[in-house]
């Protein structure tokens, strides 16, 4: 493990709600630390928002960076919180898997599932990690990103040549995307694991912005049909409570 990353973390542990501003030496002494060294590692972090010097004092403070980076974490944790109880009742009501998902970095991750009493269930780990461009709940996210974003990831995507492997070319995906976002949902058939079908629905926050997607998957066998819709208007009217729980107004 890289070393300066864990003395740079360090650093940041020596702030607290006691002291929460430091001047270099204390910094040096508390860390056991060259000065030198503790200079370079907090002007690094100064450069990336993580540290903030203080008028003239030459003192240092925790930067916003964290601020953004602890509500990132709060809002995760509350959406799961909030969650839960509604894809438990979803579960119950529709009988097939239920998952809750989110952005993270440039993949989607399962913070949460319930799910079926099916007697053949899907294997869904949570904590799982996924590309955005495969499955209708990381699909689903990436399709609610700015533009600006998707076109990296894309990009991204592309370089490390995940594009191929799901036999799909960017201006496919692209319109995939687009189809989300004017339908309002995301449906795919077989992208993670053969001979099973997904459909997600976004979970907004108070801000109106797309923080979780809820999705149900099973066997496409059990997709079709009435059952089909009965499962898109649960799964859509069962986001929709949760958004409200975490405040959200539709326009």
């Amino acid at each position: 493990m890289n070393q300066s990353v864990i003395k740079a973390l360090k650093l940041l542990d020596l702030f607290t709600a006691e002291t929460p501003e430091l001047a270099l030496r204390d910094i040096a002494d508390q860390a056991n630390m060259p000065k030198p060294t503790v200079y370079r590692l907090l002007t690094a972090l100064e450069s990336l928002d993580y540290i903030h010097k203080v008028g003239d004092t030459g003192n240092y403070r925790l930067g916003l960076k964290l601020l953004e980076l602890g509500r990132l974490v709060s809002d995760q944790l509350e959406v799961r919180t909030v969650a839960f109880p509604f894809m438990q009742q979803l579960a119950m009501k529709i009988n097939e898997a239920v998952h809750l998902v989110i952005a993270n970095q440039n993949q989607a991750t399962y913070i949460e599932k319930v799910d079926s009493n099916q007697a053949l269930r899907l294997f869904t780990k949570v904590g799982k990690s996924s590309p955005l461009h495969i499955g209708s709940g990381p699909k689903l996210l990436f399709a609610f990103m700015s533009a600006e974003k998707q076109i990296e990831i894309m990009r991204h995507l592309m370089s490390a040549g995940q594009g191929q492997k799901s036999f799909l070319k960017e201006d496919e995906l692209f319109d995939q995307l687009q189809k989300i976002r004017d339908t309002g949902y995301a449906y795919s058939i077989g992208e993670q694991d053969e001979d099973t079908t997904g459909i997600s629905y976004p979970i907004y926050d108070f801000r109106n912005h797309v923080v979780a997607s809820l999705t149900v998957s099973g066997l496409s066998s059990h997709f079709i049909g009435k059952n089909l819709e009965f499962i898109k208007r649960e799964t859509q009217r069962t986001a929709i409570m949760i958004s409200k729980k975490l405040g959200y107004t539709r326009d």
